[in-house]
């Protein structure tokens, strides 16, 4: 019987270590393997908007454990915007800046630009495959010199209990929409539907048309350039996102006055949607990204929390768009010290694994194929690859978009109706 089981162990002894070096080789494939001396010590810079970065600086710390002698430091200069061309020919320049969709083509940021390192070189080694390919944006000459970390998306968030608590079902639809909004509106609520709605630059009313036009736009390329070159004609393509805004205002779906008395779109859409008696709150993706850390600040949420979801908003029968954006790119200041350092940080945070791992904490959407990543984005994960539309990949530029939030601005407020709004596309300031 010892011999019997002595062979017995010295069997599954010879099995196990091979599965188990097999599985450890594999796991070792998958890791990060650095490529440059561990020992090396230098500084790295990364400058940008935010002002604070933890989910970067979290970053920073898994990258010392690799190299723990490199100093990591995130920074937000002042009027970030206007004197990043400025910081970059300073003394002491950073190795990474936060870049936007906004500036391409725009003559102001043309320093900036010309600092920028081609990221799509093979040599640097980045996981380009991760990421949502209509996200990456190269230019004329085939460089790639933003890579985005963070994504953007419009819709609404739902309070889940809310529709559960009424017997009503998320709508899909249009006319599922209309009627939601119908039943919580006879049930007692006084808005089923809500937003900022005070300034033109961020609110509900642009967040309302914007993918509408957008889905217009990609089908119809004269119209696009049309738009693009401020044509009056191509104001068509808001009439229809307009007239349904409108009828949601019109049938008290959403009450202005309600949505006025929100002084910002960030924290005071979300401390006005924590207090738990609004259906659907319209907003951004870069607004839910602030709703973790202010659970805890509204009392009303503290005292009776509720599940919440982020949904496209469906404009048509056939539902709402996700309109996939860069929210925040990197780009790498190719004149920089270090920059051997400095690509070999970029090939460590441009994964997978790292890039969802920033957007779980920052509550953003991530830019990498896992749309499903997060329980509050799942339900953009579910939208049809069809109804995903990236406007810088379709090509909408940016005084385009500012047309459209202008136009939806104004016959939002009552200002102009949506003929006047039509026919002066191209000058509506």
């Amino acid at each position: 019987m010892k011999r019997m089981l002595c062979t017995m162990l010295a069997a599954l002894l010879a099995v196990f270590p091979t599965a188990w070096i097999s599985q450890a080789r594999a796991v070792s494939a998958d890791a990060f393997q650095p490529r440059l001396d561990t020992d090396t010590s230098c500084e790295i810079t990364v400058v940008g908007s935010y002002s604070n970065f933890e989910a970067l600086e979290a970053e920073f710390e898994s990258f010392n454990e690799i190299y723990p002698d490199v100093e990591l430091t995130y920074l937000k200069p002042d009027d970030y915007n206007n004197l990043l061309g400025t910081v970059l020919e300073s003394k002491e320049p950073p190795n990474i800046f936060f870049s936007f969709p906004w500036m391409y083509g725009n003559e102001k940021y043309h320093t900036v630009f010309a600092h920028m390192e081609d990221l799509s070189d093979p040599g640097l080694d980045l996981d380009l495959d991760c990421i949502r390919p209509n996200l990456l944006r190269y230019d004329a000459d085939g460089q790639l010199l933003t890579i985005p970390i963070f994504a953007r998306n419009y819709g609404m968030l739902v309070n889940d209990d809310l529709f559960e608590k009424e017997g009503l079902q998320v709508p899909t639809t249009w006319s599922e929409l209309l009627a939601v909004c119908e039943a919580f509106l006879s049930k007692g609520y006084i808005s089923p539907m809500m937003g900022y709605s005070a300034d033109p630059s961020s609110c509900l009313m642009s967040i309302l048309v914007y993918p509408e036009v957008v889905a217009a736009l990609a089908d119809d390329p004269e119209m696009l350039r049309a738009a693009n070159e401020m044509d009056p004609v191509a104001g068509e393509c808001m009439r229809q996102s307009l007239g349904s805004m409108m009828q949601l205002i019109g049938k008290g779906y959403i009450d202005l006055e309600k949505c006025n008395e929100i002084s910002d779109n960030y924290t005071q859409v979300i401390l006005r949607f924590f207090e738990g008696d609004v259906p659907m709150m319209i907003c951004m993706g870069d607004t839910v990204s602030g709703t973790a850390k202010r659970e805890s600040q509204s009392e009303a949420f503290s005292a009776a929390p509720f599940t919440y979801s982020f949904y496209p908003i469906p404009l048509s029968e056939d539902g709402g768009y996700f309109i996939d954006s860069p929210s925040v790119e990197f780009s790498v200041n190719k004149a920089c010290n270090d920059l051997d350092m400095t690509n070999e940080f970029m090939r460590f945070l441009i994964s997978r694994e790292e890039l969802n791992k920033m957007a779980l904490v920052k509550r953003l959407v991530t830019p990498t194929t896992d749309l499903s990543f997060s329980a509050v984005y799942e339900p953009f994960g579910q939208v049809p690859a069809e109804r995903v539309l990236c406007p810088e990949k379709i090509g909408i530029t940016d005084p385009l978009f500012v047309q459209v939030r202008n136009a939806a601005y104004l016959v939002g407020t009552g200002a102009i109706t949506i003929d006047e709004a039509v026919s002066r596309y191209g000058s509506l300031d």
